[in-house]
Parts: C-alpha cells; structure tokens; sequence
C-alpha cells in the first residue's frame, strides 16, 4: 500500500516495499557485527535457566513484572491541594495496543475512593417516571447485557498546555485518558423499566460518594449509547474506577461518567448543579463560558518517541506511534509531520477505528539523527480534522482549560531525547 505524502508541492508516493527492504539490510548488517564476538547471554548458561522458577500459585492475581515497575500512573504534586481531589495520570507513553490496564488507567476524584460493596449497593430511578424503582446489584446482572469499548477523556486533558508548552511527557500531557471495555446494562434497559412521563427531558444522576458530583444529561443520550457497567476488560471494576457500579457516556467528558451510581433522577430540565456551572465550562476570551459542551472532539498525540520514551536504538529503523480519538464517531485517519506541520505522511492504523474508542497508529522511519518536530493530526468519521493551537486560541482565547484538542509537538534532538515544545 503506499505510503501517501502531503506536502506544499505536488504528492510523493513511496513504497513501503523499499522501506522495509532498507531497514531489513540494515538490522542484517547491525546483527551481523554484533554476531562476530560471542554473545556470553547465548553462549552461557544464565541463572534464569540454571533452576526451576515460580511455581502457578505464586502470584494469585497477577502483578506486572519488576522490570516494568516504572509503568505507573502519576500525580503532579502542585495540581491540587490534596489528592483525595485529584488526578493521576496514564502512563500512555509506555503502552502499545488500545485497551488500557485497569491497574495503570487513570484517576479523578472529588472526595477519594470509596469501598462499597454489591451487597450494600442500590441504585434508585426516580422523578418523571410511571414506577419508581430501587435495584440491588444483583438485580443489575439479571437484565440482558451488552460489551462494548469506550474511552474516557477528563475534560482538562492537555488543559494545562493552553499557555504554552508545560509538562514534559506524554503522560502529563495526554494522560488523563483511558480506554476500556465495558460490560453491563444499556440505561435505555433501567429507563424503560420504570417508564418514561412525556415531559421528560434530562436526567440528574449522582454517585454514592460524599462529593456526589452530581450532574445533568439529556434524556436523548441517555437512551441512545449510555451504559451501567459492572465489569471493565472482563473483570469487576476497580475500586478507583467505580466499584460496583459507574455510569458510561460514550465520547462525552469524563465528569459525566458517575462512580459509584447511586440515583438517577428525570426531569423536565437541566438541575444547573455545581459541577456544571462554576466547573466544567468553556471560558471565553470575552470572560463569558459556555457550557454543555459535553462532545471530546477529535485529537491525537504520538506517544513514542516522546519526552518519556527517548530514542535510545541509535540510528535506523523507527517506529513512531501514538493514539487517536473522537466524541463524535470513529478515527478515519491520522497523519504524522516530522517537521512542524510543513508535510503530513499518512500513518498506518493498528485495526479500523470503532465508535468512541482509541485507535492506535504507526509510522514506520528511517532515523538518521536528524531533528524531528514531531506532531500527529487525526481526521474523524464526520470529516472533523484535528486543530493546531492557534486555531482553538482564534476561537476561544486563553483563558480556557477544558476541551483542548490541539495539535501536540515534540522536538526530537539529534541524541534521541525529546521535549514539549509548541508550534502552532
């Protein structure tokens, strides 16, 4: 398949073919140098295959091995005054794939993880409704089921890059952002068992936990993608991400997705709670904010190379990836520059985009040391096409934090280390 070029002139077309035939004579030719001396990790027995290792019952529920103990979720210290309020982040420069561990997805919490088991889980539909209802956790589990895979995106994910280039890592930069699949009941289900008075327009839904985060969504929604999840990539889900039950709200900001469920109240009109007022608003340039602006629009951001994930290969092949989204359908492609948006080549993607999901991209580079002004732009399903940070700046000034989608670059060095920098 070519590789297609974007540039200011006319369309480059290369192969892969050649591509791949360079780097293969390279690797030979790197191999083959190194085959001339006697490897003592081929030619000696080590110490990993001199004796018998962990038996099957060692680790009950497994753990990553100690050599990747550096893939963790991070806090930033000066985000917040305390992190019972607070995020941490996921270590998307050290994943491939698209689902994201549970034990590594992120965090966001008004009032810390709370335990609360099934046994003492409820969850009440009241308000405009023929019955009100109160279900018990395993009430939930009787009604039939579906599986299905969404990421969350917190709202201020990149917010802190509005001013300017300001944590250096991926991590830090994109990191509140996960992508899971989900097992449960459609709330359409839960809806339409306790019936739905025509007057109703919103919900109210609220979590078990002491802060509530409280918050509206438009009764079309609700019926048309919205789930209760009790299980996240086949397993029950963890404490921090809900346990027993949360709320999901396919390609709408994170704040939305409840923990901990506990009510769900119908209504006639929006409840104008806390959380969507004086939070969760766009702020203008002019000091007025917008709200309910629920959509994740489209974005994308290479994860490797990057700030966190070095090159440390030398010179040769390359594999560049990272991942693209959209609130709003499917990824339809992405492009990567290596050079500051002066020419797009189009990258390869891992598996054809789904709805509401993480698409992971590659572009396959031969790497000669030079510098890189690396940046992906993602284009979705609606025709939707990343911005740059100028453009959202046109629209919006700099007074905002949430719903930052811009286009993100890093400045690759002839060492191999990279760094946030901004070209927009």
């Amino acid at each position: 398949m070519p590789d297609r070029t974007t540039t200011d002139g006319p369309t480059i077309n290369t192969t892969r073919r050649g591509f791949l035939a360079a780097s293969t004579a390279l690797v030979a030719s790197a191999t083959a140098a190194r085959a001339a001396t006697p490897d003592p990790l081929i030619t000696e027995v080590q110490e990993w295959a001199s004796g018998l290792g962990d038996g099957v019952d060692a680790t009950p529920y497994g753990l990553p091995i100690r050599f990747e103990s550096d893939v963790i979720r991070r806090n930033v210290s000066w985000l917040t005054a305390d992190t019972i309020s607070s995020i941490n982040f996921t270590p998307i420069h050290a994943l491939d794939g698209t689902i994201t561990p549970a034990g590594c997805a992120f965090e966001r919490h008004h009032s810390g993880a709370i335990e609360l088991s099934k046994e003492d889980y409820r969850l009440m539909i009241n308000g405009l409704v023929d019955q009100p209802l109160v279900f018990t956790y395993a009430d939930l589990e009787r009604f039939p089921r579906v599986t299905r895979t969404y990421f969350l995106e917190c709202a201020a994910n990149t917010g802190m890059e509005w001013a300017g280039a300001q944590l250096n890592g991926a991590q830090f930069t994109h990191g509140m952002v996960h992508n899971m699949e989900y097992t449960g009941v459609t709330l359409r289900t839960l809806l339409n068992e306790a019936g739905i008075k025509p007057e109703a327009k919103w919900l109210f839904v609220e979590g078990a936990d002491a802060s509530s985060n409280g918050r509206s969504l438009p009764l079309d929604k609700a019926l048309d993608d919205c789930m209760i999840a009790f299980k996240a990539n086949g397993e029950a889900l963890r404490k921090e991400h809900g346990y027993p039950v949360r709320l999901i709200v396919p390609g709408w900001e994170g704040n939305l997705w409840i923990k901990w469920l506990r009510r769900i109240e119908v209504t006639d009109e929006p409840v104008e709670s806390r959380e969507e007022t004086s939070k969760y608003t766009d702020t203008m340039e002019n000091g007025t904010s917008r709200k309910w602006t629920w959509v994740m629009d489209a974005k994308s951001v290479v994860t490797a190379p990057s700030p966190q994930m070095p090159i440390t290969h030398g010179h040769g092949p390359l594999v560049i990836t990272g991942l693209a989204w959209s609130g709003r359908g499917p990824v339809a492609k992405v492009d990567v520059s290596l050079d500051g948006g002066k020419n797009w080549h189009e990258a390869r993607l891992a598996a054809p985009g789904q709805p509401m999901a993480l698409t992971r991209f590659y572009f396959d580079h031969d790497w000669q040391g030079e510098e890189m002004l690396l940046q992906s732009r993602v284009t979705d399903s609606t025709g939707y096409v990343q911005p740059t940070k100028t453009q959202l700046r046109a629209v919006r000034g700099l007074n905002s934090v949430y719903h930052n989608n811009c286009i993100q670059t890093w400045w690759v060095k002839p060492n191999g280390e990279a760094e946030n920098v901004e070209v927009s």
